[in-house]
């Protein structure tokens, strides 16, 4: 009796498995920066709604957390990914943008053609800790001329959303991503500078754990995912 038992627990545990594998059920612990916030609901909300019993807990901050001690299923990570067991997945590029105020480019005395004008102009920088010294570097899309210049910023946060309300405000020159500001460039909030003049790309990451077999929430999430950042305004594939 003893062993029919324990061999219908396992049996059942191994139902359960296969279930978990094909169906996302349980909570999927998400890790993103801060202004992913404001695209969560139309990336994941339909999906959700299917899935009456799959909970999302959203982990938002702008710092890098213990992935393993924070108990996360899927991290959302942009820009370089430094070496690590877990295993990264592309989900998209967006392009930097180089972005002002359209009062601020009203107030310069003349129209910017080069990057070289812009030494003095008062920088607005996303910076964590260390030298808020930085170096940007320029690509001329026709003439693939090269520029660099190194600045200090005069504003700068530890909040990317901070220093694009910033620059909105009319405070300075911020370099952005188009992800977060190709609808506000759009509206006329901002204003793109030397579009002639590239500024790299900044990947979009989908890190998870190592593992053999990824739950279903964990597959289904990235796909979702994927799909959401393919149709967004400033974003490559």
């Amino acid at each position: 009796m003893q062993c029919a038992t324990l061999a219908d627990a396992a049996q059942r545990a191994r139902a359960e498995l296969v279930a978990e594998r094909q169906q996302p059920s349980g909570e999927l612990r998400l890790s993103a920066p801060v202004g992913f916030a404001r695209h969560a609901a139309p990336a994941l909300g339909a999906w959700l709604a299917r899935f009456p019993q799959l909970r999302l807990g959203l982990l938002l901050d702008d710092a890098t957390i213990d992935l393993i001690q924070a108990r996360v299923d899927v991290a959302l990570r942009f820009g370089h990914l430094p070496d690590s067991t877990w295993v990264a997945r592309k989900l998209a590029s967006t392009p930097n943008w180089l972005c002002a105020a359209p009062r601020w480019v009203a107030a310069q005395p003349q129209p910017l053609q080069h990057p070289e004008q812009l030494s003095s102009a008062h920088w607005l920088a996303l910076h964590r800790s260390g030298d808020a010294l930085r170096t940007l570097q320029w690509r001329h899309r026709d003439t693939q001329a090269l520029y660099s210049l190194q600045l200090l910023p005069h504003l700068h946060s530890n909040h990317q959303m901070a220093v694009q309300e910033l620059c909105e405000a009319g405070l300075g020159v911020a370099l952005l991503s188009a992800i977060d500001v190709a609808d506000r460039v759009r509206d006329g909030h901002l204003v793109r500078l030397l579009p002639d003049w590239e500024m790299g790309l900044l990947d979009i990451w989908a890190v998870t754990p190592q593992r053999d077999a990824q739950p279903a929430k964990v597959r289904q999430a990235i796909a979702e995912l994927q799909a959401y950042f393919a149709q967004l305004n400033g974003t490559l594939r």
